[in-house]
């Protein structure tokens, strides 16, 4: 996995151990509903970054490649098709990262809490000792949300959150997207660049030949590299979703303690439900990944002190 890329942090690091610890805060009876943003300085700069080149690459191919053409049936098409592809690009993105990946809500590591959950004798459930909430099987802590992630799968700086159980569809149709409009972008590049060989090079284009050569090699430039940067991605996700085995657990190399699912299984959970054009929407909700217990109020106590707890025997 490129680490230059995603940042994978997880509260075991024995770096974290270091930093004074913060009191817990129980829970409190009203969770907040609004929409989901992480204030990482970081990560707003890549997501501004990832936008800025969306336009970059729009403004070549309509104002140096499509417009000037002299072919309206060629500009039409290649048009509607890569400004189709780019606004479900955008959207994709906004979505993965304005959408709560899976937080367990924090300060839940309460004595009524846990009783609430009528776990059986004997079992034993774990607290994060950073966020102070019950962390659910296959729950990691991010250090940059602040929060334990439900299937946490990493933190992406470019989407400036965390990819995990309830928005990883988002963060697949982004890196697809993105990759679709690199490939369509390179090879109207090179269309272009023949046409200009042939033709006279003040004819195919509205700017100057050296300002054209100078927008066609940089727009060539970035789509080749996001082209193969998000066709990594985009598979890594998709291996990640049937193997179903997330980035950290694979990274950690955890041992599989819960009962795995169908490749095909896990592909309707991560995309909410039954193969439908939906799943290539980044509109469409995910209807089966919602927990009811997001948005109700959860009992108020002490925060228990151990983070190991075991349930007594009766």
């Amino acid at each position: 996995r490129c680490c230059c890329c995603c940042r994978c942090r997880d509260v075991e690091r024995q770096a974290a151990c270091l930093q004074t610890e913060q009191p817990c805060v129980p829970v409190s009876q009203h969770i907040p509903s609004g929409m989901w943003f992480i204030r990482d300085a970081c990560g707003i700069v890549c997501g501004v970054i990832t936008w800025m080149l969306v336009f970059y690459a729009e403004f070549v191919v309509l104002f140096v490649m499509l417009l000037p053409s002299k072919n309206l049936t060629y500009s039409l098409v290649n048009g509607t098709v890569f400004n189709t592809l780019a606004f479900l690009a955008l959207a994709s993105h906004f979505r993965a990262m304005c959408t709560d990946p899976g937080a367990v809500p924090t300060g839940n590591a309460t004595k009524e809490y846990i009783e609430s959950l009528q776990l059986k004798p004997g079992q034993v459930v774990y607290k994060c000792p950073k966020c102070c909430s019950i962390k659910p099987d296959r729950a990691h802590h991010c250090s940059v949300c602040k929060r334990c992630i439900r299937k946490m799968d990493h933190h992406c700086p470019w989407v400036n959150n965390c990819v995990g159980e309830n928005n990883q569809k988002f963060f697949v149709l982004f890196t697809m997207y993105i990759a679709l409009i690199s490939l369509h972008s390179l090879v109207m590049v090179v269309f272009h660049f023949l046409y200009c060989f042939e033709d006279d090079w003040t004819k195919c284009s509205s700017f100057s030949p050296p300002a054209t050569v100078i927008l066609l090699i940089l727009l060539c430039f970035e789509a080749l590299l996001f082209l193969i940067f998000t066709s990594v991605m985009f598979g890594t996700q998709v291996h990640s979703i049937c193997t179903d085995e997330t980035g950290i657990e694979r990274l950690k190399g955890e041992q599989a303690r819960w009962e795995k699912t169908s490749c095909w299984e896990a592909m309707k959970s991560a995309f909410g439900g039954p193969f439908s054009p939906s799943w290539l929407s980044p509109f469409s909700d995910l209807r089966c990944k919602r927990d009811p217990n997001d948005h109700v109020a959860l009992p108020q106590g002490e925060i228990i002190e151990d983070d190991v707890i075991e349930i007594p025997l009766v």
